[in-house]
């Protein structure tokens, strides 16, 4: 599975990577740039996209964005709209769950930290396979 990983803490983002790779054959790209995001997702490359919430600095077009806007982005337009998005944050409260859902209209929400990683990759593997099963 090619996983893209969107998180402005790099450390975290590497240590997140290390745990999935070696959990299973694969593949993670970092980035918290928005333009690499959009790039990585239009290459058709991406099985699924882990987007962090909070992305403090990224800028998409003039703007500033989260990883919300960066997941609504992404699923309104032709070539992306089919990559599965799961929000993680460690910031957002259980109520504000479904609204971020539904703003983002990405697929799922995790929070940080990520306990079980076995868990974790098994709902990113079932939530790839209904994708490539509908789309």
């Amino acid at each position: 599975m090619k996983i893209l990983l969107v998180d402005d803490d790099t450390l975290l983002a590497e240590t997140t990577a290390t745990l999935i790779q070696c959990s299973g054959d694969h593949q993670v790209y970092i980035t918290d740039e928005p333009t690499e995001v959009f790039r990585q997702c239009q290459s058709g490359n991406i099985d699924v996209v882990m987007m962090d919430v909070n992305l403090p600095g990224a800028e998409w077009q003039g703007k500033s964005v989260s990883g919300a806007d960066l997941s609504r982005l992404l699923k309104t337009q032709p070539h992306t709209a089919n990559i599965p998005i799961i929000l993680v944050t460690a910031y957002a409260l259980v109520n504000e769950q479904n609204y971020l859902l539904e703003t983002s209209k990405a697929d799922s929400f995790y929070a940080k930290p990520i306990l079980d990683f076995d868990l974790f990759l098994e709902g990113l593997t079932q939530l790839v396979r209904k994708y490539k099963k509908y789309h």
